[in-house]
Parts: structure tokens; sequence; C-alpha cells
């Protein structure tokens, strides 16, 4: 048995453990390879909401739908409404849960109705929350919703010249926007418009240009780092798990990247959980905050990651594979 075998056999049956379902379920399907009406993957989807962190986050969630606070969705960081729905949505769960639809439904009414209360219409806000909010509720199984379809339209009108996005305005996008292309990513093949097309062809053409990681800058450490929760962070695994599931695997700009995360594997065939977000770790340049952010996390920081090890094997299948 090779050195490679044995690493990658104990990293998948790591991987496969009953103590997280979503996880078992990515692997035995993404991994493995086994198909959607697997009974073993079947099984896994059914546990999400009963077992492991989608069940430890929807046992919080208030009778309303919400989390944290009815008035805001947004606020506090990182454990409101809007933060706990994104990772729900990347656990796997969709509307067919009812307390995730509940949650979908106070998005829908504060955020996606112009004459909804509370935080307004985001289709005129920032281009991180129209990018996160489009991916999240398409997971959740809402993308043919005329109010989701037009968050991917104002993700074509709002990107820059350059083929990027940037959450704050100026000329040119940036590696940090990324929302925009993880919500082309969530959206199956037929449903992307023509101009949809077009943009995911320029968007990914702006990430391939710069190595995912390079943008001719000072190189930034925390982007060198891997974390989850991501929120609207950016790293070098958010950019090769979205390229790779928007068909960018063969793509040589992409060779640095993967490199990068090969060589942060440990000899046991995991990957640690570097930082927790907002990573305030070397080269992050943050200024002092005015109040701490209420830091959300699945799994310690400093040790394996279940997450990040299922994510990083998933990306390295696809890349070699391609």
């Amino acid at each position: 048995m090779s050195a490679a075998y044995s690493r990658d056999h104990g990293a998948i049956g790591w991987l496969l453990e009953r103590s997280q379902s979503s996880v078992r379920y990515y692997t035995l399907r993404d991994l493995l390879g086994l198909p959607e009406d697997d009974p073993d993957v079947v099984e896994a989807l059914n546990d999400i909401p009963k077992s492991g962190w989608g069940a430890e986050i929807l046992s919080l969630q208030k009778q309303g739908g919400w989390w944290e606070s009815g008035r805001s969705l947004y606020r506090p960081k990182y454990t409101a409404t809007n933060w706990r729905a994104l990772v729900l949505s990347d656990l796997g769960l969709t509307k067919r849960e009812p307390r995730v639809e509940r949650a979908a439904e106070l998005f829908f009414r504060k955020w996606l109705s112009q004459s909804g209360p509370g935080n307004g219409y985001i289709a005129e806000n920032e281009v991180c929350i129209i990018g996160n909010t489009a991916r999240m509720l398409t997971r959740f199984g809402y993308e043919d919703d005329p109010r989701v379809k037009k968050l991917f339209r104002g993700l074509v009108e709002s990107q820059k010249e350059d083929g990027g996005w940037h959450c704050f305005g100026g000329d040119r996008g940036s590696l940090d926007c990324w929302e925009g292309l993880a919500a082309y990513a969530a959206l199956p093949k037929a449903k992307r418009s023509r101009s949809m097309k077009r943009s995911l062809e320029r968007g990914a053409e702006f990430y391939l240009e710069r190595r995912l990681f390079d943008d001719g800058e000072r190189r930034y450490l925390p982007w060198l780092r891997l974390h989850y929760p991501v929120h609207y962070y950016y790293d070098i695994l958010v950019g090769l798990d979205v390229l790779v599931r928007l068909g960018y695997a063969s793509d040589t700009r992409m060779k640095p990247a993967l490199r990068l995360l090969k060589s942060k594997r440990r000899p046991d065939g995991t990957w640690l959980l570097d930082r927790v977000h907002p990573d305030l770790g070397s080269g992050a340049n943050y200024g002092p905050f005015r109040r701490p952010p209420k830091r959300f996390a699945l799994e310690h920081e400093g040790l394996p990651s279940k997450w990040i090890t299922m994510t990083a094997l998933r990306v390295l299948k696809t890349a070699e594979g391609a």
C-alpha cells in the first residue's frame, strides 16, 4: 500500500464519520462518486438537519425564523441570520426543511421587497451581499423566483470593465469580491442566461489572470490561509473551489494555487483550519475594532478541519481528473 493511498484512505474514513452528516454527504457524493439516490447518500442528506452542524445551527433559530435579532438579518456580524443562513446553504440544506423555508421568507420580505421593512432593498446595496444572497437562495431552491433572478441581473450589471467586481465601488475589480462568481457556480448551467455566461467567463478570466492570489501588489497573507465560514472574505481555497465548480479545473493558470493548497496538507492527509474570520493574523493589516466581532466557528482554529479537508480533496480530485 502506497503512502499516498494510505493518507487518502485515512482522510476519507475520517470524513465519513457520522458525527457530521453534511461532510459525510459530500464525501459520499463528490469524493466517492455515489449517485444521489444511493441509500447512504440519501440517509446522510436526510440527517443534515438532525445531527452535526446543521442541527446545531437550526436549534438556535428563533420562532420567527431569525437568529440573534428580529430587527436585522445582517447584524451582529457574524452570528445574525444572514451568516447562519449562508452556512446552512453550504451544508446542503434546502427549503424542504421548514426551518430553512422560514428563514428564506425573511430575506424575501425584508431584503427583496422594495416596500419591505428593516434593511431595505439589497439590489441597491453592496455587490458582495447581492452575490451571497443569490448563492444562498439558489442553493435553498429558489433559483426560479423572479426576485432571485433580479439579483443575478444585478451581478451582470455591476461587473467592472476588467471582469472583476468590487464591494465598495471604484473602477477595478478585486479578488476579495468573489461572491458573484460563487453565485453563478451555484446556478445550474441550463439556467444561466447568455449575459450571465459571458459575465461568468469574464469573471473567471479575472481570477485566472491573477493566478487566484496575485493581484500585482504585495502578497496578502490571509489569502494564503484557510478559513471557514468564509462570510465575505477570500482565500485560495475559496477561489479554487469556485473555479473548479465553474469548469476551469484544467486551466494551467490554476496550478500555482493548487500547489499552494497541496503544500498545506498534513502527513495524515488533512488540512488545518488556519484561522477563524475575521483573520487578524500576520499580514492582515486590520485596524482595531470599535467592538470585538462575534466570531462564528464550526471547528477549532489550528486543528484539522473536516470541512476544509473535504473541500480541498474535492478540488484536487476534480483538478487531477481534468
